[in-house]
């Protein structure tokens, strides 16, 4: 049987991934009783399934590393990429707030974070674009202190040994395989650390574990109750107020009402099939996402239902992906890889293989639309590529399963042409088609494309390929082609929100009580991705604030600010209940352009 849920609190909050325990620890220090309910058994929802990447400028881990650049020309680098499809006050109030959260992190969880060497933002030659990066990551941390509550810890993306240690740095050092010196004495110092953390009794934990782990630990020391298994059902709404939820815990629904407000951060709707058929382009699939099996869209559908607006429901945080049988692999370094390119159903190139994942699968998504097929693609590689490379967590020369090529994710072939019949493709458009690439590698221009010109493309190349290390010859047999689909993270349209975190109706109004973080709200980073980190980043930041305005606005002399946290600037406010200033784009009930 399930902890008793408490009748009433100040705040509620739903969701115990990175935006919900950020929010309930900002809660709880703000002298708030907090609540946080999770619909499965587990805490760390997507973020505990990611790579912890954190994109929050002007941060302390940034200034150690001398890298926390002027908050200005992040305010510009969103004004360049985002646009007015977010509008720029919640822009703004992202940059200058992020640091600051970062700090409460710090000071309230044994979380520590570490700039992530050169990882370019995704935009980086895009005004205010930072070719050395703005992606901080967790420090690895010992995970023992949370005892048997680690076992919750949501399960991982893909399955590593026990002290398997590998960050965001080592990942890109490890994918060139033996190509430089520095990818085999990674691997060492991985093992060796995983040697010695097992005999020193250790539990190590990095990447998006590692923010989980941290955060449960600071609700563990705050005291706020965490109940899984107990899943929204709805929202209590009282004159147009949120005044508490509706819960299904052990097979009963029941009521917790909250005094102060409602935090939702319960995620997407990515494995979500009706919604995804209704709102996301076509064809899609609950089997091409990586997010958290338990996102559903329960946050959005109680919001709608309450009234809120919504934005952004037709897009993601995308990414090419591998449909593996044991499940999507999220095509990262492999893209940019040089000895590599992606076709379409024509046998032809779209798009610059090494664009940023988000980019890349709006390319495919346009190229099918045109009536081309784009979905599958293929992966076009060479022997030697294989030979170079880690491929979807393969060691280099490491055959491809199987049960890869029983489930026709992979084809092989000594020939172009014959691979090209393997994946139905023209054979002269194939064979034309690496004979083009093959002559820009040569060159070291892509004509194309240009792929290999963005700093954000070299990143995971291969600095030993010259003239231009994205791109190699695709010459050596046997050939393979690896299925592409539009695979995701998680969605990114949701419940429209203002720079509070609170949730606005189709009219721009205020609900009062209702607040959202992560991607149960949409994105603050609209229709693209800032740089590594740019979901957790805005998950946190805005469950932070949406604690602060709860405190803020509560008018109840208990309600302290034990942080020293300032409240909310005066000239990002309007009164609570008053018109916000962010728009919806999105009527309820009817689809996203």
């Amino acid at each position: 049987m399930s902890t008793p849920l408490p009748p009433e609190v100040d705040v509620v909050v739903v969701g115990a991934g990175g935006a919900g325990m950020t929010a309930a620890l900002a809660a709880a220090k703000r002298g708030l009783d907090t609540v946080l309910v999770e619909k499965s058994a587990y805490f760390g929802g997507s973020t505990a399934r990611s790579g912890g990447g954190v994109w929050m400028p002007g941060n302390y881990a940034l200034a150690k590393a001398g890298q926390a650049d002027p908050l200005a020309e992040s305010k510009r680098y969103l004004d360049s990429i985002v646009g007015d499809v977010v509008p720029k006050v919640r822009r703004d109030t992202y940059v200058d707030r992020g640091a600051e959260v970062l700090d409460f992190v710090r000071e309230h969880t044994p979380l520590r974070f570490t700039w992530v060497p050169d990882y370019a933002d995704y935009h980086p030659e895009a005004p205010g674009g930072r070719v050395a990066g703005r992606s901080c990551e967790p420090i690895p941390l010992d995970a023992r202190f949370l005892g048997d509550e680690l076992k919750r810890l949501h399960p991982q993306y893909t399955k590593a040994p026990a002290n398997m240690i590998v960050t965001q740095a080592d990942f890109r050092k490890i994918s060139l395989g033996l190509r430089t010196l520095r990818g085999p004495v990674t691997m060492a110092k991985v093992l060796l650390n995983r040697i010695l953390s097992g005999l020193r009794g250790r539990r190590m934990f990095a990447m998006g574990n590692a923010i989980a782990i941290g955060l449960r630990k600071g609700l563990v020391d705050a005291g706020v109750p965490v109940h899984y298994e107990t899943e929204l059902t709805g929202l209590v709404v009282e004159d147009g107020r949120v005044v508490g939820v509706r819960v299904t815990q052990d097979g009963r629904e029941s009521v917790v009402r909250a005094r102060r407000g409602v935090i939702l951060g319960s995620g997407g709707f990515e494995r979500n099939l009706e919604m995804r058929e209704r709102y996301q382009p076509q064809p899609t699939s609950v089997d091409w996402t990586t997010g958290s099996q338990f996102n559903t869209g329960g946050g959005i559908l109680a919001g709608i239902e309450a009234g809120a607006g919504t934005d952004l429901l037709d897009d993601s945080w995308w990414g090419p992906t591998i449909p593996l049988p044991g499940g999507p692999w999220f095509c990262l370094a492999e893209r940019n890889l040089p000895g590599s390119i992606i076709v379409n159903q024509a046998g032809e190139r779209f798009m610059n293989e090494a664009l940023p994942y988000v980019e890349a699968v709006h390319e495919i998504y346009a190229g099918e639309a045109t009536g081309v097929g784009h979905v599958p693609s293929w992966m076009v590689i060479d022997q030697r590529y294989r030979n170079r490379y880690l491929f979807a967590g393969l060691m280099p020369r490491q055959p491809f399963p199987g049960r890869w090529y029983k489930h026709g994710v992979i084809r092989r072939a000594d020939t172009l042409e014959a691979l090209a019949a393997e994946i139905d493709v023209p054979a002269e458009s194939l064979t034309a088609t690496v004979e083009r690439f093959n002559g820009f590698a040569r060159g070291g221009t892509d004509e194309d494309f240009h792929r290999g010109e963005s700093a954000y493309d070299k990143y995971y190349s291969d600095p030993t390929v010259k003239p231009n290390p994205s791109l190699h010859t695709i010459d050596q047999g046997p050939f393979y082609a690896v299925k592409i689909v539009p695979g995701d993270l998680g969605t990114k349209g949701g419940l429209v929100t203002d720079e509070r975190a609170r949730v606005l109706r189709a009219d721009g109004s205020t609900i009062p009580g209702l607040y959202a973080a992560g991607n149960v709200s949409s994105a603050v980073m609209g229709r693209t991705y800032a740089g590594p980190g740019a979901t957790i980043g805005p998950a946190m930041a805005f469950g932070y604030l949406a604690a602060e305005d709860i405190a803020a606005t509560a008018a109840a002399p208990e309600v302290g600010f034990e942080t020293g946290a300032s409240a909310p600037s005066s000239t990002n406010e309007a009164p609570p209940g008053e018109v916000a200033q962010q728009p919806s784009r999105n009527p309820v009930g009817k689809e996203s352009a």
